[in-house]
């Protein structure tokens, strides 16, 4: 284990509130996460697009996407974990994943579905134009 790396968080109660929101709701994102991309990181293959790199403090900011639903990702946005590795103490920070509001939500409360799609209990009208809307431009093809 020459490269391992220690994981950390900005906000651990927060993070695995969201990590339990991605299991609940998209099993597939969270067995990449859990079983693929947090392995590969900890040893040092950061997954993801480079962001931000700080010289002067020697750390990176990764985004790295999940794999979601295309129609989830036209309704709410990629599902994205936002973390930073720190060269000098060996530690990767885990920030948040986002859609952050829809996954704080989902965890809150049992979120429902439209057309195969969670929707938002504060946003829902929204939602299911957005969805109604997507699905008559994909049928009108």
């Amino acid at each position: 284990m020459k490269g391992s790396y220690i994981f950390e968080y900005l906000n651990e109660n927060e993070f695995r509130k969201l990590e339990r929101s991605i299991k609940k709701y998209n099993m597939l994102a969270y067995k990449k996460l859990i079983f693929e991309y947090y392995p590969e990181i900890k040893e040092g293959n950061f997954l993801g697009e480079l962001v931000k790199e700080d010289l002067k403090e020697n750390t990176k900011s990764f985004e790295l996407k999940l794999p979601t639903d295309d129609l989830f990702i036209r309704v709410h946005g990629e599902v994205i974990l936002h973390y930073s590795v720190c060269e000098n103490s060996h530690t990767v920070i885990l920030e948040t994943i986002t859609p952050e509001s829809l996954l704080s939500e989902g965890h809150r409360q049992e979120l429902q579905a439209y057309k195969g799609v969670m929707i938002s209990k504060a946003n829902s009208d929204k939602d299911k134009f957005k969805i109604d809307l997507l699905n008559m431009l994909q049928n009108s093809d």
